[in-house]
């Protein structure tokens, strides 16, 4: 029996990844229906494809995502420790906290402002909780001697697709500016928390059919129709983010295939009262996976528009910063600051964002 192709680059997976990475936005009550229209492949091989790319790893995750920032209290955080430290505190922030997402630990080309913060980290507590507090505790356990929270006051760029920018030129940009999003949390009731809660966990192998929310429905004690109508109305209240399939983009696969080798978290310091005109300008841009107005204050050279561009070349994801850099020139907007942070050790999870989880972690935390 013929083996299904599961690496990154076969022309049928590279087709179906360049939708299921990040085009699916929003609730669908048949996702898989729709990337193989999306994808004009027929509906059996996107089930067969991405079941088999998950069970080999090459998918790390399929799930529909939440807006965390309006469900959420968030922020990246830079933390300073002991370099000896550093290594523990990676493993309990990735391993141990769950309302930590993105672990990685980062170093810069050159000893400039804030190179000190070796790891990085995004963080969500429960809307009503403290960032602060949680910081606070995380610090005394993994004995960090500082850590810098910086939430987002405004979204300009937020996807993936790392299939689909492969071979970006860099400079490749949208017409017109990116908008800003804000992100102003929601309030649910206890049923829109049940379904929430159910619909954003991963999706198993035996999951990816197509109808995969009747799994979930039944785990809701539900029916579909209203499992999917609730559904429907977190999507109209903007707390679901996309339908989406993950690759393990830091890990080589099997065969050594990988999907990138690079990524670089790109610093801006611009003029106060243009953060926003900056961020568009700096989040039209293709490459950017993300894109926020972050204030990093004193401890990075008051930078306050920050982004993220994978590659797998150095030399190209430089090159996509040298683009932006003369795009904001260009549109007359002056940068006192910038840098380029590099990702290496990482780890990439969901953050838990269930009220319930957060107050039972921090009852086990306690001093």
């Amino acid at each position: 029996m013929p083996t299904v192709p599961v690496e990154h680059t076969d022309p049928i997976n590279a087709r179906i990844l360049s939708i299921s990475e990040d085009l699916v936005a929003g609730f669908h009550e048949h996702p898989f229906h729709l990337i193989a229209e999306k994808s004009d492949t027929d509906l059996e091989t996107v089930l067969e494809r991405i079941r088999a790319m998950l069970e080999a790893g090459v998918i790390r995750r399929v799930r529909q995502t939440m807006l965390a920032t309006k469900l959420a209290h968030g922020a990246l955080v830079a933390w300073r420790l002991p370099e000896e430290k550093l290594n523990d505190a990676f493993e309990f922030m990735a391993k141990e906290d769950p309302f930590s997402g993105h672990v990685v630990i980062r170093s810069t080309d050159t000893e400039v402002s804030g190179s000190g913060y070796r790891l990085w980290t995004t963080l969500k507590v429960p809307v009503g909780e403290s960032l602060d507090d949680h910081a606070t505790v995380l610090k005394r356990i993994v004995g960090a001697d500082e850590y810098l929270l910086m939430p987002a006051n405004g979204v300009f760029a937020l996807g993936v697709g790392h299939v689909r920018r492969k071979g970006l030129p860099p400079g490749e940009k949208a017409d017109s500016p990116a908008v800003m999003m804000t992100t102003t949390p929601v309030d649910l009731t206890d049923e829109e928390w049940k379904v929430l809660l159910i619909l954003k966990e991963e999706l198993e192998p035996d999951e990816i059919v197509a109808n995969p929310w009747n799994g979930r429905a039944a785990k809701a004690e539900m029916s579909v129709e209203r499992f999917c109508e609730i559904a429907r109305t977190l999507n109209e209240k903007k707390v679901i983010g996309r339908f989406s399939t993950f690759l393990e983009h830091v890990k080589p696969s099997a065969t050594g295939e990988r999907v990138t080798r690079f990524n670089g978290l790109f610093h801006w310091a611009v003029p106060k009262g243009r953060e926003i005109e900056a961020g568009g300008e700096v989040g039209r841009h293709y490459c950017m996976t993300h894109c926020y107005w972050r204030e990093g204050g004193p401890q990075f050279g008051d930078v306050n528009v920050m982004g993220v561009v994978h590659g797998t070349e150095k030399e190209t994801v430089l090159a996509h910063k040298a683009a932006i850099d003369a795009h904001l020139e260009a549109q007359g907007i002056p940068v006192s600051y910038t840098n380029v942070f590099w990702g290496g050790r990482s780890e990439i999870k969901p953050s838990e964002i269930s009220p319930a989880v957060y107050r039972d972690w921090h009852r086990r935390h306690a001093t």
